[in-house]
């Protein structure tokens, strides 16, 4: 079954139990486009975002009549009874949660440090999982990361039962939310889905430019040079808006289907090596240099292949869009202006990047 087109009939007509849906950190990358995705077709929508990178990426919603914005950090107490308070008296209507708030990346939780980083990966989801039960919410979509394999040793395509084996700060937070959350399922009323990210790419109301495939066509459009390290390594790709498709999949299919389940969501053709990725930029993008240098660090080192066969079984998703054209998207629009100084930090989760 191919992912939904944007011309989907609305929730409200088709009869879909989720009806509104509460996007953590929805000024984000991802969140910014799910807003916009769920809003044309028929959600009720409430982002909460404590606005750390701006919220230009919001602005187009604004003015929606089903969208509502609470401006707020989801680690505060408070912003939770603000938005717990939103939801009182409305018991006609069907909820569901996806929690992307976070400190997303190696980098950006090495710079800021293990207390805040479990703060805001692993107690916040305990606090909004939390509030999601308060308000009656039928389904919890949390954004976990391929990260959590880790380095793999006989060359086998990860499922999601492979031995977990994190390499950074940001992974350990994960599982620890990932285990949190599947305890949760066996005695809770909201039932909670754990979707592991490959990397993602291409262009959204937020884009950022810390991510591999995005950060080596801003280097080749604005220096003409990319120095790549670790060449060899595998790594799996995803575009934003195929991961946002994803978890539009997931408020439609049964809720029992879902229930505790762990999915890997991407792609077998969406498997790389770096030195791969780089022929690709390379093709579409004219007179590139390439430069390969060896380099060990304690940090993110993720080599494997992903299999993603169970969310095809069992949701039947299967993403469209290829890291090639993902790489003449981003390219084309540098190319036409239509981002404006990329190089930007606020186009970047952490202050240095890691290749």
């Amino acid at each position: 079954m191919s992912t939904s087109s944007l011309g989907e009939a609305s929730p409200l007509r088709s009869g879909n139990s989720v009806q509104e849906v509460l996007v953590t950190g929805g000024a984000g990358y991802i969140g910014s486009l799910l807003t916009g995705v769920l809003l044309q077709r028929g959600y009720r929508v409430t982002v909460v975002d404590d606005l750390l990178f701006g919220g230009e990426s919001l602005l187009a919603y604004f003015s929606h009549p089903a969208f509502r914005f609470i401006k707020g950090d989801v680690c505060d107490p408070s912003v939770l009874d603000r938005i717990k308070l939103g939801y009182a008296g409305a018991g006609d209507r069907t909820y569901a949660v996806a929690h992307l708030a976070a400190i997303v990346g190696f980098p950006a939780c090495q710079a800021a440090g293990k207390q805040v980083a479990w703060r805001y990966n692993v107690e916040s989801v305990q606090r909004v999982f939390e509030l999601a039960e308060a308000i009656g919410a039928e389904r919890f979509i949390f954004s976990s990361t391929y990260s959590n394999y880790g380095l793999t040793t006989d060359g086998r395509a990860v499922t999601e039962d492979s031995p977990l084996n994190p390499q950074s700060l940001y992974a350990e937070t994960k599982i620890a939310a990932e285990q949190y959350l599947l305890n949760e399922a066996e005695t809770s009323r909201c039932a909670p889905l754990v979707f592991r990210f490959a990397t993602l790419f291409g262009v959204s109301p937020r884009t950022r430019f810390d991510l591999i495939v995005n950060q080596f066509v801003l280097q080749a459009m604005t220096q003409r040079e990319l120095i790549i390290y670790q060449a060899g390594y595998s790594r799996s790709f995803v575009h934003i808006r195929d991961v946002v498709e994803g978890i539009v999949r997931a408020l439609s299919v049964p809720r029992e289907k879902i229930r505790g389940q762990i999915f890997n969501l991407g792609s077998d053709s969406g498997n790389y090596t770096k030195d791969e990725i780089v022929a690709l930029v390379k093709k579409h993008v004219d007179g590139l240099k390439i430069t390969y240098k060896d380099l060990s660090f304690g940090g993110d080192m993720r080599d494997i292949t992903v299999s993603f066969a169970k969310i095809r079984r069992e949701l039947g998703f299967e993403p469209a869009i290829s890291v090639e054209d993902g790489i003449v998207e981003v390219r084309d629009a540098l190319h036409l202006g239509l981002i404006k100084d990329a190089t930007d930090s606020r186009y970047r989760n952490a202050q240095f990047i890691v290749q």
